[in-house]
């Protein structure tokens, strides 16, 4: 047999006689310290410890603080989870376990709900079975096998999702007597989990559709230390502080009704001042840069969407109707209408570039599991806009698209980082048309010395994305602004412009939001300051209150003068004591408070309090509106 060479990244070698496991490999090539190595990639491709190699191969470690070693680290940990809860609770069948953003999660089908009580008891036997050390071993069986071992067990969801699969060689892994259905890899032992906490319990339908079993969802976390546990569960907690439904409830800014239907929100007379004072920001953000306001309607025949390769790349998520026996679909995107506009008259390459923008609602069939208040809903508005373009004028344009969002994020607090994504699996449009849209994004951002990372696969169906993550103020990351290129739908629509060389030619079109989904970005907005929004923000900018009704005039002959300054204002004149109202204000987290009483309606003055800053004594009036006109006209955060 020949000699097995193994080798890593940076050069080093190790030679064997025999197949040898990746973990004695990489024991020989790092002398005996795997120190937090959990896993190792093969040409590539992640696999166990105790994987055998058989030929030569170059391997890359994986380290349990890493984006895989962590994916692989919860994912482990779901497995004993799973573990833990059969052997405290036997009648319990099993779902599915994956890792996700944070944690892990696993579903169970158990005829009485988990109570506090037993989440405890499982946390305890996880902390058992990690203090075990009981190896997680690999092993690969037939199908048929797959069938009889998961039988035996009376596992009805494994056997659903083992019939469903076409290979007949299926991987298992174990742990003590317990035995999962997996693809792996894993960490090499239960030991290796370093720090986790179970979170919470929550219902989920079966394969997330309403129509199966509702089971039991227990949520947890793992970190690769105590410390990175610790830290995550502060930022939880804060989290929670900041749930954009509980502050949009207390500051009587949304609701949702089971009467109007899941997913829909209904907008309170403040949180309708909230978002409309953004939408006003973004139209005169919008109108400085040359786009051209267009509406378009929210039903379009069902024959321009499989035109457009929406109904067969995307129906799953729309809504249709029929009138007069014509099928119509509800808009899920802005961009046909768009395109409409454009097509209703001849385009000459002097008209380029034609920047169409909308403040489009649209609808999207969501299923109801994954609802998730104003940041997961089935009807929405996106700033949308679509921009017609030369190939040649491509680069300025997302250059152009790169600086709005930067000048945006600037003015509302947020921190960003930048993410191209690839063509999926599933897409429309010739090779070249993709291979030419790729290559505009990076050159875009690279000539303007922006740092971006890869998300391979992840593009829209018609063209590949530059996708913005918005940072918040305790680290959360959040996807709203996106730049998507697109050669194919165009052409599929016929649009043309007249070129120099007098002949037709077929526009580039950018599909692109800056702030997203404005659900999305206000249940971002809230959870980011926390309900307290600066002042050029707040639904209610001001209050003016009495400290007894003796100046109750006084107190609306202020509120008139602050309207005359557009400030938004409410007054209190109730018979509270000034205490109550203050705290009152405060809860409300409202910037500023007026307080007059005898002395300030005698000298025409107010006295100030500031949110975060508290008394800041008398003031002048005037002087008092030059100080909130300040802070509202430069935006101050």
């Amino acid at each position: 047999m020949a000699k097995i060479v193994v080798s890593l990244a940076d050069g080093r070698q190790a030679e064997f006689n025999s197949p040898v496991t990746t973990g004695e490999a990489l024991k020989s090539l790092l002398n005996g310290k795997l120190k937090n190595i959990i896993a190792v990639k093969v040409n590539g491709e992640a696999v166990d410890l105790s994987h055998t190699l058989t030929r030569t191969a170059e391997l890359d470690p994986i380290t349990a603080d890493s984006a895989a070693g962590q994916k692989m680290l919860r994912h482990s940990t779901a497995h004993i989870m799973a573990q833990a809860v059969q052997e405290l609770y036997p009648e319990t069948r099993l779902g599915i376990g994956p890792a996700i953003e944070n944690g892990f999660y696993y579903d169970f089908d158990r005829p009485q709900s988990f109570s506090d009580t037993e989440m405890e008891k499982i946390e305890q036997r996880m902390a058992q079975i990690i203090k075990q050390d009981l190896p997680f071993r690999k092993s690969v069986i037939s199908k048929a096998e797959a069938i009889q071992t998961f039988s035996e067990k009376s596992e009805a969801y494994k056997l659903e999702l083992i019939n469903e699969l076409d290979d007949n060689r299926l991987n298992l892994y174990q742990q003590g007597d317990f035995i999962d259905l997996c693809r792996g890899p894993h960490i090499p032992s239960t030991g290796k989990v370093p720090a986790f906490k179970l979170l919470s319990v929550a219902g989920a339908y079966w394969r997330g559709n309403e129509n199966n079993k509702m089971l039991q969802r227990i949520y947890g976390t793992a970190h690769s230390s105590a410390a990175r546990l610790k830290q995550y569960l502060n930022q939880l907690a804060e989290a929670k502080k900041r749930d954009h439904r509980k502050l949009g409830q207390e500051l009587d800014l949304f609701s949702f009704s089971p009467e109007a239907g899941a997913g829909l929100v209904i907008y309170h007379p403040k949180g309708a001042i909230l978002r409309g004072i953004i939408e006003d920001f973004e139209k005169r953000e919008h109108l400085k840069r040359g786009y051209q306001p267009v509406i378009g309607p929210l039903l379009l025949k069902l024959d321009l969407w499989k035109k457009s390769g929406h109904y067969d790349n995307y129906r799953e998520n729309m809504y249709f109707t029929e009138i007069e026996g014509q099928q119509y679909g509800i808009k899920p995107m802005n961009c046909l209408a768009h395109m409409l506009v454009y097509k209703s008259r001849l385009r000459s390459y002097r008209d380029l570039p034609l920047r169409y923008f909308e403040l489009g609602t649209v609808y999207r069939h969501e299923k109801s599991g994954v609802l998730h208040g104003l940041l997961r809903v089935r009807g929405f508005t996106q700033d949308d806009a679509h921009i017609l373009c030369t190939p040649e004028q491509l680069n300025d344009e997302i250059i152009g698209i790169i600086d709005f969002v930067q000048q945006v994020m600037d003015t509302f607090g947020f921190s960003y980082t930048l993410e191209i994504s690839t063509r999926p699996e599933k897409s429309i449009g010739s090779d070249e048309d993709w291979e030419r849209a790729t290559e505009a994004l990076p050159h875009a951002l690279e000539h303007r010395g922006l740092p971006y990372t890869i998300n391979q696969g992840d593009g829209a169906f018609y063209g590949p994305k530059i996708d913005v993550k918005l940072k918040d103020a305790i680290g959360r990351w959040w996807q709203c602004a996106t730049i998507q290129c697109d050669f194919t739908l165009p052409e599929r629509f016929d649009l043309c412009y007249i070129g120099k060389d007098g002949q037709r030619h077929t526009p580039v079109m950018l599909h692109r939001v800056i702030l997203g989904a404005m659900e999305r970005f206000l249940g971002v907005l809230i959870e980011h300051y926390a309900g307290a929004f600066p002042v050029w923000l707040a639904p209610v900018q001001v209050r003016v209150m009495s400290i007894t009704n003796e100046q109750d005039d006084y107190v609306l002959s202020l509120a008139e003068k602050l309207i005359e300054h557009d400030i938004r204002v409410e007054t209190d004149t109730s018979p509270e004591k000034i205490g109550f109202k203050i705290k009152e204000a405060r809860l409300q987290k409202i910037p500023y408070m007026l307080i007059v009483g005898a002395k300030e309606k005698a000298a025409g003055s107010v006295a100030v309090r500031k949110r975060g800053a508290g008394d800041l004594g008398g003031m002048e009036f005037d002087e008092f509106i030059q100080q909130i006109d300040h802070e509202i006209n430069q935006k101050i955060h």
